[in-house]
């Protein structure tokens, strides 16, 4: 008999859209969770379709022969989690296996659960706010084995287990069915110490961070903060090179020394610490020799941040002359030439931009520690350099009033990011406003809420206007596309001014159906937008707004800010 692998990571699972649609249509479609997902999709030949899902169809329609072509999904990107947990398993003795995306993978999976040759199933949250796609993971997971044991853990649980109270996660931990929870901000070396004692038939009862069943409930042990340094645990991406396509995630430090308010980022992930420029070098050096790699994502936070380090690093990447494209996070409150002019001779191809307002009061509300003659400055020098900007704004904070949100509508067309989109607040508990709700009278929680100056369905109403109003700067869909949609493109050959030509078609058919009430097919005019974009044949220069049919002019006079 084979021994048993000790763990198998199950990736992202980027649900069927179809099928969350229907969920969060439960929630009633004017509920403010609906109406945030109503952005994110269009409907052609019966059926809906995100952006990535609208890529995949159009291609396929009016590219029907090319052979080299793959879906558009998340699971392009691979899962930095898995990589570094993996390695940090192999390291301490362990043996793992993996599936990078839940959906795409699914023939794999299947083999791998029936030839029954693991010990657990470890199941990472790191992209979930919801609890159903891990329900769907779950229920596969038992359906094709039924005995490996199965460990969740990651920022979904932390928060879960923050917020909720015992009775409350008694119920979400039965409904989830799993064997055990891992709750920690870092959590490696409780998942290693589980293995061990899982392995050699050992009690569970002391290993903290862990909640686990016992009987008919969930016993809870003693959470004790883990302290594992990054630079002593480096990823050996040669563990997973014959599986890595083009895109790759990667991190030079752990946490945020921000503290916006309306993030619970810092208080999940713990201290803050950064990578040394030599740890970084090696790890880029690694990606760099594996030929398949085009484009970099740095997922830190705080890329920029300190600005001394970061200009090191750029020196670094340009000394070496790699050979792949890279975006990040970027606070742009802290550019200036020097910095913006190394960022392009390294490679950098955009940068998502968490500007939050273009209302200063809002910024000081939100603890952005930033001014907005700031911003307004770092984003001339992404513009002069040719870097990609995708800004990104909350509507709604604590504070925000019609006359702060024109504010922040006129930065964007003042300042031009090359996208943008605007988001529903969402009211966490874990976060720091909510230590201040009394100041600001906030009532009810997640996308339902009220404070003094608003409440969740104005901010909605004001969301759909923005969208149909701002002209200077193209709005991107969230949902299974976003910042890393622009280059996973980009990256599969077409110029930057064909996904605008894409996003364009693909933002009409939403206000298409957004004057339709959420119902009716695209029309004609949306469908030859697609045509053209797949045709070659879309000019380098966007249509003016003049020129845009009748329907187009109607979306526009019907929607006045």
């Amino acid at each position: 008999m084979n021994k048993k692998i000790d763990c198998l990571f199950i990736g992202h699972n980027e649900m069927k859209f179809v099928e969350y649609e229907k969920m969060i249509r439960t929630m009633g479609e004017h509920s403010c969770s609906y109406r945030d997902l109503n952005l994110n999709f269009i409907r052609h030949n019966n059926k809906i379709l995100t952006a990535s899902e609208a890529f995949n169809e159009f291609h396929q329609t009016y590219v029907p022969n090319d052979e080299s072509f793959k879906p558009v999904f998340l699971g392009d990107t691979f899962s930095l989690t898995i990589a570094y947990l993996g390695t940090f398993l192999k390291k301490r003795g362990f043996s793992f296996d993996y599936v990078n995306s839940f959906q795409y993978e699914k023939e794999a999976l299947i083999q791998k659960l029936e030839n029954n040759d693991f010990l657990t199933i470890a199941i990472p949250t790191t992209l979930y706010v919801t609890v159903f796609p891990i329900l769907e993971i779950i229920s596969f997971v038992r359906k094709y084995n039924k005995t490996a044991k199965i460990i969740i853990g990651g920022p979904f649980i932390a928060t879960q287990m923050n917020i909720q109270d015992d009775m409350t996660i008694q119920y979400l931990f039965n409904s989830m069915d799993a064997d055990f929870y891992i709750k920690n901000s870092q959590g490696e070396q409780t998942l290693a110490n589980l293995l061990y004692a899982l392995k050699n038939n050992l009690s569970v009862e002391d290993i903290n961070n862990i909640t686990y069943r016992s009987s008919d409930k969930y016993i809870t042990n003693p959470e004790v903060p883990e302290n594992n340094i990054l630079e002593e645990n480096p990823i050996e991406w040669d563990f997973f090179k014959d599986r890595i396509d083009k895109f790759v995630s990667i991190r030079t430090s752990i946490s945020c020394p921000f503290s916006c308010t309306f993030c619970g980022f810092p208080q999940h992930a713990g201290k803050y610490q950064t990578a040394d420029i030599k740890f970084i070098e090696n790890e880029l050096n690694m990606l760099n020799s594996i030929g398949s790699i085009t484009s970099v994502n740095f997922i830190d936070d705080t890329f920029n941040v300190p600005v001394k380090r970061f200009k090191e690093i750029l020196r670094m990447m340009i000394k070496n002359k790699y050979k792949f494209k890279w975006n990040s996070h970027f606070r742009c409150q802290f550019a200036d030439e020097e910095t913006i002019h190394l960022m392009k001779e390294s490679g950098c191809e955009g940068v998502f931009l968490g500007i939050e307002s273009g209302n200063q009061q809002i910024l000081q509300n939100m603890n952005k520690a930033a001014k907005l003659a700031d911003y307004r400055k770092g984003l001339e020098l992404l513009r002069k350099y040719d870097i990609t900007t995708y800004a990104s704004f909350i509507i709604g904070f604590p504070g925000e009033t019609r006359e702060t949100v024109k504010d922040t509508i006129e930065f964007i067309e003042e300042n031009k990011p090359t996208f943008f989109r605007t988001q529903l607040w969402y009211c966490d508990p874990i976060t720091p406003i909510w230590k201040q709700r009394e100041k600001y009278n906030i009532q009810g929680s997640q996308f339902e809420w009220s404070h003094a100056t608003m409440d969740s369905h104005t901010a909605c109403n004001i969301i759909d206007e923005i969208f149909f109003n701002v002209k200077n700067s193209m709005w991107i869909p969230q949902t299974n596309f976003e910042f890393e949609g622009i280059f996973n493109l980009i990256h599969r050959g077409m110029s930057l001014d064909q996904v605008k030509g894409f996003l364009e078609a693909f933002n009409l058919g939403m206000k298409e159906k957004l004057l339709n009430k959420g119902h009716g097919e695209i029309s004609y005019d949306v469908i030859n937008k697609f045509k053209r974009v797949f045709d070659n044949s879309y000019a380098s220069e966007l249509e003016a707004l003049e020129n845009k049919s009748d329907n187009t002019k109607k979306i526009y006079a019907d929607f006045e800010f």
